[in-house]
């Protein structure tokens, strides 16, 4: 299974009136390690689109367990948890400076027609997306 890395540095603004980082900034970060984990495996979500296609979020869950403070080192580790010949869905932790788990959560996509919406076999479209993410996945 290959784990993509991004290293981040929460700014100043991301953080509450509690010291800790706002809850939904973290939907941002997922997406920030999902790109890099696309392109990490020598892929470009910008392809897909120019191809007329997108995969969007259908769910998102979102497990807090530490709040991030101000001045954290954050890691944030993104791998694919599970490549489905239609729903693909990413994993993320989110690490603070001592290597303490501080938020975990998991993203389900579906590759769909720009034009329409209407998914399509994300195997059958991207052939080789499909067979890196399975090289790349649990």
């Amino acid at each position: 299974m290959y784990i993509s890395e991004l290293a981040i540095k929460p700014k100043y603004f991301e953080f509450d009136m509690m010291g800790i980082i706002y809850h939904a900034h973290y939907l941002g970060w997922f997406e920030a390690g999902r790109t890099k984990l696309i392109e990490d495996l020598g892929l470009n979500y910008i392809h897909m689109e120019q191809a007329g296609y997108i995969s969007p979020v259908q769910e998102m869950k979102v497990e807090y367990r530490k709040g991030i403070r101000y001045g954290d080192e954050v890691l944030l580790r993104t791998w694919i948890k599970e490549n489905g010949g239609v729903k693909t869905v990413y994993s993320y932790e989110v690490l603070n400076g001592q290597d303490e788990l501080c938020v975990q959560g998991t993203s389900v996509h579906y590759v769909v027609r720009r034009e329409d919406f209407k998914p399509v076999q994300f195997k059958k479209i991207f052939p080789d997306w499909y067979a890196r993410f399975a090289e790349a996945s649990e």
